[in-house]
Parts: C-alpha cells; structure tokens; sequence
C-alpha cells in the first residue's frame, strides 16, 4: 500500500483539502491518504485546539474510503514539541515500513521547503505530490522527486475563519465539519 501523508493545521479543514487529498490519491498506487493535523506548528499559531483539529478531520474522512485521519503527532506537552514533518516522516516510516511514502504538499509551502527543519532529510525520505495552481512555478530541490497535480482551488482556512467569525454558514466545509465547528462554538470570537 501506498501512504501519502498530508499534514497541516486543518484549522478547519476544508473542502480544498479534501479535493487534494483526492487529487493525490490518483497518482500512485494503491493509495491510502493519511491526513495528519499538526500537534504544534513551528511555521504558524493555531485558533482550534489539537483535540478540535483531529475531530474535524476525523469527520471529514469518514466518507472517504481511502483517507485516514492520524493522531501521530499527538503530545503530551504541546508547550515544547514542535511538529516538524522529518520526525512525523520518521514515524509514519517506522509503521508502513518500506511501502511507498509521498508527502501531499501545496506549492506555496512546499516552495519554502529549504527553511525546514531538517529539509534535506525531508527531501530524501519521501516523494513528493505538489499540488499547485495552473501555471504556477516554484523552485525543486535537486534531490527531490515531485509528482506535479495541477488544481485550481480558491480555498484558505483563514479566510474561513473569519467569515465564521462574521456569521457566514455558506463556507467550503464538509458537512459535518460545520455542524462541529457549530456544535462547539469554533471560531466565533476571533480579533
């Protein structure tokens, strides 16, 4: 079985991932998407908590056989483990063992790939999905093996957020997603 990881906030995640997600799934085989909400981001502050973030992926993925929702980067002390994808690759590496590994990215971050933490060790470990706008250029590291998907999806959890915020229900969530983020008052009182 091929494991594509697809990791991110998911602060919410939103019906442009879900597209990706689908989108990646067709490029390799045997696929499994296991989207992975980030424990603590280094690059970026969250508005939900951990335990919100994973419940809504959690739910976005039950109607979709070939997706997984994954608390591997789960800790026990949020305040000091940062979430960096090279230890996330190491773990997921460890359970599926020498099956495929592709790393679902978008090209806005994954342009920024040689600021990670340990990027050339990220670049060694897995392939590459890039999902990018059309006609979108970014640079590849040398090493990096990049299966290219052009998508175009006008979608951001922040704008999402704030039109929450403002009282709009017309946003691109699943379902589901919004009857949680509803249920459990997310993003009402945001500055």
């Amino acid at each position: 079985m091929s494991t594509i990881i697809f990791g991110g906030t998911f602060d919410p995640i939103h019906n442009a991932h879900i597209e990706m997600a689908r989108a990646a799934a067709k490029q390799v085989e045997r696929p499994r998407v296991l989207f992975v909400p980030a424990g603590t981001p280094p690059h970026r502050a969250t508005v939900a908590t951990y335990d919100d973030r994973l419940a809504m992926v959690r739910i976005a993925c039950l109607n979709e056989p070939l997706f997984k929702a994954s608390n591997i980067e789960e800790s026990t002390d949020k305040s000091t483990d940062k979430s960096y994808s090279i230890l996330t690759i190491e773990k997921v590496r460890l359970r599926v063992g020498s099956d495929p590994l592709y790393f679902l990215i978008g090209a806005d971050a994954f342009a920024e790939i040689e600021t990670w933490h340990r990027w050339r060790e990220v670049v060694e470990a897995v392939e590459f999905i890039v999902v990018a706008r059309p006609r979108a250029n970014y640079h590849i590291p040398s090493a990096a093996q990049v299966c290219r998907v052009s998508l175009d999806l006008d979608v951001s959890s922040s704008q999402i957020r704030k039109d929450l915020a403002s009282g709009k229900s017309d946003v691109a969530v699943p379902g589901g997603v919004l009857d949680y983020i509803r249920q459990n008052r997310l993003y009402e009182l945001l500055p």
